[in-house]
Order: structure tokens, then sequence, then C-alpha cells
């Protein structure tokens, strides 16, 4: 499976984050990898795409008070959910995964914004996203 693949199932699982109770985000997880289509997925892939729903389910308060703290105009409660989730994922990537260079979460979460979100997703997401850049050192 690709990263962008991995990516995008943990952003329609981080999705549903918001519509259900907490405790039952890893039976809602179950469930979506029984549906047609997932059911090709490995025991790793699952595993690995579950780690990364829960633990940044887990820290979507946190996320959401960052993006509160640089969103101009905007409290993340008033944001528009694809757009949340994209930023939540990104700053997860960001914040939590050494594996993921920061241009590339930046860059993903833009796409995910162009591939789902709405006319101004993309420039929204990464005018949020660019406030967390840390300057590349060389």
């Amino acid at each position: 499976m690709t990263r962008r693949s991995l990516r995008e199932y943990t952003f329609f699982l981080l999705f549903q984050k918001d519509f259900y109770p907490p405790e039952e985000l890893e039976a809602q997880i179950e469930l979506y990898f029984s549906l047609p289509g997932n059911e090709n997925l490995s025991k790793e892939e699952k595993k690995e795409i579950k780690a990364r729903v829960i633990s940044a389910a887990k820290k979507a308060e946190e996320f959401d008070q960052k993006i509160d703290e640089v969103a101009e105009g905007w409290k993340s409660n008033r944001m528009g959910r694809v757009d949340l989730t994209i930023l939540r994922l990104a700053l997860f990537e960001l914040l939590y995964d050494e594996e993921v260079p920061q241009g590339v979460a930046i860059n993903e979460a833009v796409e995910l914004a162009k591939k789902f979100g709405g006319d101004d997703s993309p420039a929204f997401v990464n005018g949020i996203l660019a406030k967390f850049a840390q300057p590349q050192g060389g």
C-alpha cells in the first residue's frame, strides 16, 4: 500500500471520529474494514491504519487548540469537517510521525483537500499548515 493510500484510509476513519462517541471508535474502524473494497487490506495495513487513527483521534483536542491559535477569523468548531479532519491528520504527521517529512505532510494535506474538500479547501488548508512549518536548515 502506498503512503497516499494509507493516508486516505486514515482520513476516512478519522473523519468518522466526530460522529460517534469515543468509546465506539475502535468498533467503527473494524466495521469500516469489513466493508466491500476494504477486505483486501492486509492485517499489517489494518493494524497500522488503526493505530494512526486512534493516536490522531486522541490528540484531536490538542490539534484543535493549535489550529484555533493560528486560524485568523476561524475556530475549529466552525470549520467544515473535511477541512478540519485534513488539518488534524496533517498535524499528526507534522508533530508525531517522524517518517513523514514536513513538506510531504503539507503537500499531501493539500492534495486531500483538492480531492475531498470544497473549492477553497486547498488554499485554506495550505494557509493554516504553513503557520506550523518549521524553517528547513541547510
